[in-house]
């Protein structure tokens, strides 16, 4: 085969993208001959899209140079931006700004005025997100924008477009941002934009699902990444980031052996630190989910030696392993360290379980009432019905069941709704105590029913060990209105341990131990230890 059939069956294969012989192709033929400028950026591209970020950097180089020694300073400068580019993606910071300088000197240089002056703006824009200044990002992006629409430079286009969305989004502009999102992956699903473009604004448009809460956009983005990459089967880059978000998607659906491969595939493409560390940290829950500590443990642990703090997961881990205090002490850790309001918003629902477990009500109501407050300013269905959730359990342990079973079915019609069975299940079980509390004992037994059902589905083992203990609960045990805790503290007090003994066997101070039992005292209209064990001992609680 001659040089030039070699060199135009790369070119075809590229624009049929099929990567991997493209760059097969391409890198054959230029060890005969060398490519030209035209050809080396293809071939950057492809090594790039199979993962061969090394070799698509020395490439990339080489074509700078090329157009350097055709005079080409505008393709010279795109060439410089790219790779600096890549080089900032990988975390590469300092070289990266290396070759952005390069860009800016070659366009000042040659007074050009062209769609490469927009581009050197996104990493600007970036970095101004970066340092918490989203104004100043999103005055940066208008500006690449408005660059893109002078030249008709649609990857131009796009990537501001997505950039835009996203500092808004920062400004708590919501509605603005997930606008202009959506006008950017309209451009991607219409194919207007090249792959190295599309696959990044897919990625940081699902990040911006994230960020939002919004599950809907969440799905639909996710299976559009997932159909694009199934399109181009050489394609490496990207493949590892779709698995995760298909990951994470697929787990919230109840789908937890697709999740778990995806996640476990995710973890072995990924090379960053902070994508490992993301994947591991899905596998941690996905295992913690699914009752499998011990795994879920060496996930976690897995994921905080890439830099990503295992919360809350690792804090509704030590609450499935019935080490409260634990629990406790690392989720109130988490969020002291924790400020960005998106990042709270992911940590406190977990801290109102806990906290509430942990018989920390006064913490257990702050950790509701901050998440109302970030609900209401969302408008995202995840988080009110994660805040209805929290309220509901709070609003049980108070003893308030009316308002709390409005809580709870507000919270199980959303789950439902978005198509979330796990969280539905949990919400079910304080449903049947709510059902209890009533009296209503064919309520409690549906409700429970559905729990079970839906946590067998999932192989929930320890959900649904805890649903079999609260189904062996007769009603008559449950006399008066003392609280689950309550029923336990009056059962250790009537045999005959101390205060200090019930505390270390619940797990719980001996301050609030004393607080359980003049509450006993006052429920049960008794003065004294005597008096309740009697009162135990009549009501068959022994």
């Amino acid at each position: 085969m001659t040089d030039l059939a070699t060199l135009q069956r790369g070119r075809k294969s590229f624009e049929q993208r099929a990567w991997a012989e493209s760059y097969r192709l391409l890198e054959a033929a230029d060890r005969d001959v060398a490519l030209e400028s035209d050809d080396l950026e293809r071939l950057a591209i492809a090594a790039h899209l199979v993962g061969r970020d090394a070799e698509c950097e020395k490439v990339t180089a080489r074509a700078h140079q090329a157009f350097l020694d055709r005079g080409d300073r505008e393709g010279a400068a795109r060439a410089a931006f790219w790779l600096g580019f890549c080089l900032m993606e990988r975390g590469a910071i300092a070289p990266a700004s290396g070759w952005f300088m390069r860009a800016g000197r070659l366009l000042d240089e040659g007074q050009l005025d062209c769609a490469v002056r927009g581009y050197l703006l996104i990493p600007v824009a970036i970095k101004c997100i970066v340092q918490g200044d989203p104004s100043a990002a999103l005055a940066t992006f208008s500006q690449a924008a408005e660059i893109a629409r002078r030249f008709a430079d649609r990857d131009l286009a796009s990537v501001a477009c997505h950039g835009r969305g996203r500092a808004l989004i920062r400004l708590g502009r919501i509605a603005e941002g997930v606008a202009f999102l959506d006008e950017a992956m309209a451009s991607v699903i219409a194919g207007e934009v090249t792959p190295l473009v599309a696959g990044d604004v897919y990625c940081s448009v699902l990040e911006g699902c994230r960020e939002t809460f919004d599950l809907r956009r969440a799905y639909e983005w996710t299976a559009s990444l997932t159909q694009w990459c199934a399109t181009q089967p050489d394609l490496v880059r990207y493949r590892g980031e779709c698995l995760l978000y298909r990951a994470e998607v697929l787990q919230l659906r109840g789908q937890w052996n697709e999740a778990a491969r995806d996640a476990q595939g995710a973890c072995d493409l990924l090379i960053s630190r902070a994508a490992a560390g993301a994947a591991f940290y899905r596998c941690g829950e996905i295992h913690r989910l699914r009752g499998d500590f011990t795994r879920a443990e060496e996930a976690f642990t897995r994921a905080h030696e890439r830099g990503r703090k295992p919360q809350p997961g690792l804090s509704l881990l030590r609450l499935a392993q019935a080490q409260i205090e634990a629990a406790a002490a690392s989720i109130r850790s988490a969020l002291l360290d924790t400020q960005e309001q998106i990042s709270r918003a992911r940590m406190l629902p977990a801290a109102a379980e806990i906290l509430l477990a942990a018989d920390d009500l006064a913490g257990a109501r702050a950790a509701s009432a901050e998440l109302s407050e970030i609900a209401v300013a969302f408008g995202a269905p995840l988080l009110t019905a994660l805040s209805a959730h929290a309220a509901g359990a709070i609003l049980l342990a108070d003893g308030d069941v009316e308002a709390a079973s409005t809580s709870l079915q507000q919270a199980c019609e959303i789950w439902r709704d978005l198509e979330m069975p796990y969280e539905e299940a949990h919400t079910c079980v304080l449903l049947a105590t709510v059902c209890e509390k009533r009296l209503d004992q064919d309520g409690r037994r549906l409700e429970l029913e559905t729990a079970r059902r839906i946590f067998t589905r999932l192989s929930a083992e320890h959900c649904l060990a805890r649903i079999a203990e609260q189904s062996e609960r007769a009603s008559p045990r449950r006399i008066g209105s003392l609280s689950e805790r309550e029923a336990q503290v009056l059962r250790l007090l009537a045999a005959g341990k101390t205060n200090r003994a019930i505390a270390d066997e619940l797990f719980i101070s001996e301050k609030t131990v004393a607080r359980h039992v003049s509450n006993i005292f006052d429920k049960l209209g008794v003065s004294s230890r005597s008096g309740a064990t009697a009162w135990a001992f009549q009501h068959n609680l022994i």
